[in-house]
Order: structure tokens, then sequence, then C-alpha cells
């Protein structure tokens, strides 16, 4: 299989969408999900019952794929099993440019028809060189065209993340829980079995579009170890890459097999062979999405000493042992920085060591407490510490723009996290936060760990980018 990017384009940026096989026992539910699609859109379906469903959608139907007019840059398949390979045979009479085949029941199955399916469409998009995207999978999501993989994700907008995913799942809550954390996709594909087009020609053409800023992988098993390690070290030197890799524990391997039929490796071997290359490792999706965004957020990490601001009493004694355990120091500052402290900070319900225990008495200094920890010689990256508890937005928000203000004039990277309770209330008031410094190119993090955890990876990062 020769990849052909300029194909890739076209599916992952279509003008013309066909699904084929839509029914309204699922809802119409490609259709529906493309339903704000800025191209064409067409449907190919020979059942009767079906033409009047799929034409109150406002969407034409055919029950052809050849008589459906122009080029098509990518098809949607939903047919059973056996129809597969006709419709891969229809798909490339008409030079589409890409299809995602949604259909499964394949070799993931064990069973011999299904092997031999697979088999099938394998053969004969490997004879024609087609892009097949799948099987067993959720394709492609590009939201500023409108393509989507769920009714659930967002359209009109675009960001600056790549995601590969062997799981649909995955890709689809990925994009989701990255949304609310201020991280918006640029293109993304779930690629299932991946029998044609595997990780590796993802990462290969996600490393060469230049609107991808750093991309996220969800991986079971690549086909080709070797191939795959190959492009991974190419786009990692260009752009950020995290990997979550799924099947590490041998409970989790046996799932793999009947999820993708992929073969796993083990995860020791894995880690150091992604290190090698200079990507970075996530363990689950909540790290996937923080190093991401710590990423694309924090200004270069040069090193692992911490200063934390914000906060009070026996919270100095979590954040310590959350840094330390991330392998990350909370260093004593200067003494340059304690003599200023001690012309102004009041010691009632706070503290100036490090972590800075600001208490409600010093809130109102944040500003200078900030320039402070700037400017002392011991410290690498500030961190401020906010609870969506608060009682005067008015106060907050002049935090809030005092630590912009320190992030934009400063070589340091700076972080916040907000701690909240599971209350509609200060879950509603931590969005807020989020939102507003995030705005100000602050990434901001839930919990303590987290944090520490994502500014601990992404001073990995840059330390394999820099080579020490």
């Amino acid at each position: 299989m020769i990849t052909d990017f300029a194909k890739l384009d076209r599916a992952f940026n279509p003008r013309t969408v066909v699904v084929i096989g839509d029914k309204g026992d699922n809802k119409y539910m490609w259709l529906t999900t493309q339903s704000e699609f800025k191209g064409n859109l067409y449907s190919v379906q020979i059942a009767p019952q079906e033409f009047e469903g799929i034409e109150a959608l406002g969407v034409k139907n055919y029950t052809s794929l050849m008589d459906v007019p122009g080029p098509v840059d990518l098809v949607i398949v939903s047919v059973p099993r056996v129809v597969a390979p006709r419709v891969l045979d229809d798909c490339i009479r008409k030079d589409v440019a890409a299809a995602h085949f949604f259909t499964s029941g394949f070799a993931e199955t064990s069973t011999e028809e299904g092997i031999n399916l697979e088999k099938i469409l394998t053969q004969k998009a490997a004879a024609a060189n087609f892009h097949l995207v799948g099987p067993n999978c959720m394709g492609i999501f590009n939201p500023l065209s409108g393509v989507k993989q769920s009714p659930s994700q967002y359209s009109g907008i675009s960001g600056p993340i790549g995601f590969i995913s062997q799981s649909g799942t995955h890709a689809v809550n990925f994009s989701i829980e990255a949304n609310l954390h201020g991280l918006n996709i640029n293109k993304s594909v779930s690629f299932g079995n991946g029998i044609v087009l595997d990780s590796a020609d993802y990462l290969e053409y996600f490393g060469r579009d230049e609107d991808i800023k750093a991309i996220g992988i969800y991986i079971e098993g690549p086909k080709d170890g070797q191939r795959f390690f190959r492009v991974l070290k190419d786009v990692a030197a260009k752009k950020p890459v995290v990997i979550w890799k799924g099947g590490r524990t041998d409970a989790g391997s046996r799932a793999i097999a009947s999820h993708t039929g992929s073969l796993a490796a083990q995860a020791a071997i894995w880690d150091a062979a992604v290190r090698q290359c200079g990507a970075v490792t996530a363990a689950n999706l909540d790290e996937l999405v923080d190093i991401l965004k710590a990423i694309i957020f924090l200004k270069p990490v040069k090193g692992d000493r911490v200063a934390v601001t914000g906060g009070s009493g026996g919270l100095s004694v979590a954040v310590a042992d959350a840094f330390a355990e991330a392998g990350l120091s909370l260093p004593k500052l200067t003494q340059k920085s304690y003599d200023e402290f001690a012309t102004f900070f009041s010691l009632i319900g706070g503290g100036y060591q490090n972590p800075v225990d600001t208490g409600n008495a010093n809130a109102r200094e944040m500003k200078r407490i900030l320039d402070i920890l700037e400017a002392d010689e011991n410290i690498d990256n500030i961190v401020l510490l906010l609870t969506a508890r608060f009682k005067s937005m008015y106060l907050t928000d002049k935090i809030i723009n005092a630590t912009v203000d320190v992030r934009n004039a400063s070589p340091k990277p700076v972080a916040a996290i907000v701690s909240h309770s599971f209350s509609p209330e200060y879950v509603g008031n931590a969005q807020t936060l989020i939102n507003k410094l995030q705005e100000g190119g602050i990434p901001t993090f839930v919990s303590l760990e987290r944090g520490a955890q994502a500014i601990r990876k992404t001073f990995e990062y840059y330390r394999m980018k820099n080579g020490r």
C-alpha cells in the first residue's frame, strides 16, 4: 500500500460525502451525524422502505454509488459485513478518495467468516491501492467542515490537536473532554482494525499537516511496529506526540484481541521505545488531555523547580506531596525573596515558604507575590491555586488578570489548579475560572495530582527534545 496524501487530504477535508446503507432502525445515525456538514451529502440505499425517511432528512438518495454526481471524497459504509466487499468494489470503480467502514464483524470476532471477509477486503483494497479507513471504526472528525463521528461532537470551529485512535469510543470521548478543557480538534480519526491504513499512515499524514501543532494517540498495537516507530521518531522531531497505549496489563491485552484483533506489547518495552523516539507516554484519557494541554499552553519547561501560591493551611502539605510524588521539587526561595515578602506579607492564616500560602489576608497582593516568584532564581515554574468556592468574583478576576500579566511578561511557564467539590454551583464556577485562565494562555488543571503530573511530563518532553 502506497499512501496517497492527496487522497487523505480529500477524505479529511471532503467536499462530497456519501453514506451507504443507513437505515431507520438506527435512526439514520450516520446521515444525522453529518447534518452540519458544509459540503454535498448524499445517501445510497436500495431498500425502498428507507427512501421516505432519508428524503425527510433533506438528503438525496441514490440506489447506486455510480449514480452520485461528481467526484466523491469520503464514503461512510454502514452495511452488513457480507455486503462490504461489494460496496468496496463500487468505491474502487467510482474512484472514491477514501471509505470509512463502520461495518464490523471481521477478524476481531475470531470467526472463520469474519477473518475471511477481512482478508477479502484487504486484498481488494491493496490491489487497487484504495484508502480504506477501518473497518470496525468511527472514522473521521473534522469539526471545521462538519464531518463528525458522533452527534455529540461540536462543529464550526477548529483547534491545534490531531488525534489518532484505534477506539471509536476513545476518539469521541477525547474530542469532547479536550473541548471542555479548552483544546479543540483539528482532525481526528478512529481506524479500528486498520487493515489497510494503519496508525503509522495517519501519524505521517498529521505530521505533514501544518495546522496540527500536537498529536495525541490511543493505540492498542501497530500492524508494523518497525514502521510505526520510524515514523514516530520523524514526526516527534517536528511536533509533540503523546501516546496512550491500551492493553498494558494481561487483562487489557486479552480485551484487545476481541476489540481490534491487535497484538499487545509489553508495557516497559513499549514505553522505552516511545521515549527513544522523543514522544511522551500517557496512562489514561485524563493524562492524555492534561499533557497535551500543558504542551500547547505552557512556555517551554526548562526545569523541575516549582513555586506554588494560593490556598492556605494544610493544603500546603498536600501540594508538597503531590508535586514531590510527580518528580518535581518545591525548593526554598532565595533570601532576597524572603526579605521582600517580610515587608508586606501577613502571617495570619498564611506563610511565604514554598508553597506560598496566601490565605485570605494576602490574596489582594497576588500581583506582588507573583512578581517575586517570577524573579526568584531558584524557581523554574509558577503554579497558581484557586478554589471554585470563591466569595468575590471581583477579587478572583484581579488574581486571574495578575497571573495572565505575569505569564505574558515572563519566560517561565505559568499554570493554574482549580479545586472544587462536585456541586452544580462549584462545577460551574470551576469551568468559568478554567475558561478565563486558558483564554489568557494559562493551562488549568482540576486537581493537584493532574497538574503536577502534566508539568512533569511536559518537562520530560522538553528534556528529550533538547537532548538532555
